[in-house]
């Protein structure tokens, strides 16, 4: 295990460029560690609030901001870099609680479940990161891969040594033998030789998978408390851990100091998983009025992942589909019946973080989230707000990311137009710093 770690770390070291390397040969780093001043036209430093004040200069030392000026500051010491964002609108980096970095669906997904080794997927998991940071993600929870794979990965961003955005990463996710998170659909004894230390069966066996999880690595728990679309078998979408496995799972993740989000598209999975005190709910597919009253009552957050369901349930529909029957059955259940799902939770109240599954849908796409919350009734603010102070808040990290103030991390991006007037004007990032280093300046 040990030299597979050190193989993957060298690899994505080696095949990181400059560019992704926090260096003073970086893009936007100040040669001699000297200031940047990212000089904002209109600036939305606390989602929050909803305030966009005018003409100010972020002022940024090393990784963290310093100061918030009034009007528009230059550098005047050697080392010092200017950023001319004046006709721009800054916001803080933004946050993608729900993606799959090292793996994107394709017509040779299955075959490649047999074929690619930890270290190939770490491999691909770089290019991935890359896109979704150049597409203005800072932040992100990966909610499903292979572990040496992603904590490798994490590690290497971490380290400034691969470009990407920061990771929250869960690992191997906690399923049950023959559900959503197993292997399925290949030989026996394929299907045993891929079948993840996560996979448990009663509550003793659950709470082992879940403490092997900790061991590993994880930064979070992720359960699949219910079926799901993309696990080939026909197992339908409800629940499938027992009351007393999810029970047994909150509660010995919680003692590890891990929260516990579920994958769960059928209500009975929902609200066994609420009841059982666990923190958020992936997907949500068919909540209803007591679903939301347990999310009030838990102060749970739902990440509806809207660009999931839009593109497994086009995807099954469509001419060039290359999900197998079970997998298109399930999408074209499911698929159409997220974004009402969306509007009963934020009509109810439900806290709602950003996520989109990416990995199902193409990284780097991330934003078509923002237009998918609109139509399912938020304002562009309130989805703006998903993607930054909720996410935040969700992933327990609100003093490292989500708002723009003196003492956090500068963790910036920038587009042309307004996002409070038209949300889509985020999936054209023009600028993105992470940590205070530029990585992408048009």
């Amino acid at each position: 295990m040990k030299s597979l770690m050190l193989a993957i770390a060298a690899v994505l070291l080696a095949a990181a460029p400059a560019s992704a390397r926090q260096t003073s040969e970086t893009p936007g780093a100040s040669p001699d560690g000297g200031t940047v001043f990212v000089q904002a036209g209109r600036l939305l430093a606390d989602p929050s609030t909803g305030v966009v004040q005018r003409d100010k200069t972020l002022v940024i030392r090393g990784n963290q901001i310093v100061e918030i000026r009034d009007g528009f500051v230059s550098g005047t010491e050697t080392g010092d870099r200017t950023v001319d964002l004046r006709d721009g609108f800054v916001l803080p980096g933004l946050i993608d609680s729900h993606v799959h970095l090292t793996s994107q669906q394709n017509p040779n997904g299955r075959l490649e479940e047999v074929t690619q080794s930890s270290a190939d997927q770490a491999i691909r998991g770089a290019l991935y990161a890359r896109r979704t940071l150049m597409a203005g993600f800072t932040t992100v929870a990966d909610l499903g891969a292979d572990n040496d794979a992603i904590f490798a990965l994490r590690d290497g961003i971490a380290a400034g040594e691969v470009a990407g955005p920061r990771v929250i990463a869960a690992g191997g996710a906690v399923s049950i033998h023959g559900g959503h998170g197993d292997v399925n659909g290949f030989r026996e004894d394929v299907m045993h030789l891929l079948s993840p230390e996560s996979v448990c069966s009663g509550p003793d066996d659950c709470m082992r998978a879940v403490r092997t999880q900790v061991r590993a690595g994880a930064d979070i728990i992720k359960i699949t408390a219910t079926g799901g679309v993309l696990s080939n078998t026909a197992a339908g979408l409800g629940q499938q851990f027992t009351d007393a496995e999810l029970a047994a799972i909150v509660e010995v993740a919680h003692r590890m100091g891990r929260q516990v989000t579920a994958h769960a598209h059928g209500v009975d999975g929902i609200n066994s998983f609420l009841r059982a005190g666990g923190d958020s709910i992936e997907h949500g597919t068919y909540l209803d009025a007591e679903s939301i009253r347990l999310f009030r009552e838990h102060h749970a957050y739902l990440i509806p992942t809207l660009m999931a369901g839009d593109f497994v349930a086009r995807l099954a529909a469509g001419p060039n589909n290359f999900l197998t029957p079970a997998q298109t059955a399930k999408a074209l259940e499911a698929g159409p019946k997220m974004l009402d799902m969306a509007r009963l939770a934020h009509n109810g109240g439900v806290m709602i973080a950003f996520g989109t599954d990416s990995g199902v849908s193409a990284h780097g796409d991330n934003a078509q989230e923002f237009a998918l919350l609109v139509r399912a009734g938020l304002s562009p603010l309130e989805a703006i707000q998903t993607a930054t102070v909720n996410g935040a808040a969700h992933l327990r990290i609100a003093g490292q990311a989500g708002r723009l103030t003196v003492g956090m991390p500068a963790d910036i991006v920038a587009v042309s137009g307004d996002p409070l007037s038209d949300v889509t004007t985020l999936e054209h990032v023009r600028f993105v710093m992470k940590g205070g280093v530029v990585y992408r300046a048009e």
